[in-house]
C-alpha cells in the first residue's frame, strides 16, 4: 500500500470516528421533557412521590414531608398511615426504612370513583418495590397505599 492510500485511509477513518464521536456527544446533550396537569391524578401522584422523595432525602423527614402529606393524604389516611409507620417502623408512603434511588408512577386505570396508580420504587443493585397508590377523582388526594388496590383489598 502506497504511503498516500494509507494518508487517505486513515484520514477516512479519523474523520469517521470524529463524526461519531460528534454525534454521540450531541444526542447525548439533547434536553428532557417532563410534564403533567394538575388536574390529572396519576401526574399529581408522581408530583407527589417525587416531591416527597426529595424532601425526606434533603430534610431527613423534617417538616416539608410532613406538609406533603397533609396536602396530598386524605386526614383518615394520614392516622391510617401513622399508626401502620408506629407498627412497621417504617415511612408508610415509601413502605421503607430508607429512601430510593428512583421512582416512576404508571397509570393502572380508574376504579368506580379513584384513580389507581402503580409506584415503582428503585433501591440499590436494582431491586424495586412495587406499590398500589388511589387517588379520589373529586379531592385529588390519596387514599390508599398498600400492595393491592383499594378496590382489590
Amino acid at each position: 500500500m502506497s504511503s498516500k492510500t494509507r494518508t487517505v485511509l486513515a484520514a477516512g477513518v479519523l474523520a469517521v470516528a470524529l463524526g461519531l464521536g460528534a454525534t454521540a456527544q450531541a444526542s447525548a446533550g439533547a434536553p428532557r421533557s417532563i410534564s403533567g396537569k394538575p388536574t390529572d391524578n396519576v401526574t399529581r401522584i408522581a408530583d407527589f412521590y417525587g416531591t416527597y422523595i426529595d424532601a425526606v432525602l434533603d430534610e431527613d423527614s423534617g417538616s416539608l414531608g410532613k406538609a406533603l402529606r397533609s396536602h396530598y393524604l386524605t386526614p383518615a389516611f394520614q392516622k391510617e398511615l401513622a399508626a401502620w409507620e408506629e407498627r412497621e417502623h417504617a415511612d408508610g408512603v415509601l413502605r421503607a426504612q430508607n429512601v430510593p434511588l428512583a421512582w416512576k408512577v404508571t397509570d393502572a386505570g380508574t376504579v368506580r370513583n379513584h384513580t389507581e396508580a402503580v409506584v415503582t420504587l428503585t433501591w440499590s443493585r436494582g431491586s424495586t418495590t412495587k406499590l398500589v397508590v388511589d387517588m379520589t377523582r373529586d379531592s385529588h388526594r390519596i387514599f390508599h397505599i398498600g400492595e393491592k388496590g383499594a378496590g382489590r383489598k
